[in-house]
């Protein structure tokens, strides 16, 4: 064994090389100029679709890191609103008695008729 050091392979230069990032800024320019999907784009470009989705997201450029509500959420505040109290059913009987008899909505969950106040029909 000789005492003569190994030469080193030179390093790799750094994978988000100032370079490099441009490179990437462009296709992304690119790519919104254009009107084709990613993976047309890629196989146009000879580039591979994971770095491309790699990249966009390293960059914050991906639809997923850009933050705020979608411009179509309207702006929050008052909406009107009309309280009703509770609908009645009102019966007269041939003897003169009157029964009001409370109606429940469609589909609140309530009991139907004289049972939602406790009442045994």
């Amino acid at each position: 064994m000789s005492d003569t050091p190994i030469p080193s392979a030179p390093p790799a230069p750094p994978s988000h090389s100032p370079g490099r990032e441009q490179f990437w800024r462009d296709m992304f320019a690119a790519f919104a100029a254009s009107d084709l999907s990613v993976r047309a784009f890629c196989r146009e470009r000879g580039l591979h679709e994971k770095r491309f989705y790699t990249w966009r997201k390293n960059l914050g450029l991906s639809p997923a890191d850009r933050s705020g509500p979608p411009a179509e959420t309207p702006a929050r505040g008052f909406v009107p609103v009309r309280v009703v109290a509770d609908a009645m059913a009102k019966v007269v009987l041939p003897g003169g008695v009157t029964l009001r008899v409370p109606i429940a909505a469609e589909g609140d969950g309530g009991p139907r008729g004289p049972e939602r106040n406790g009442a045994k029909a």
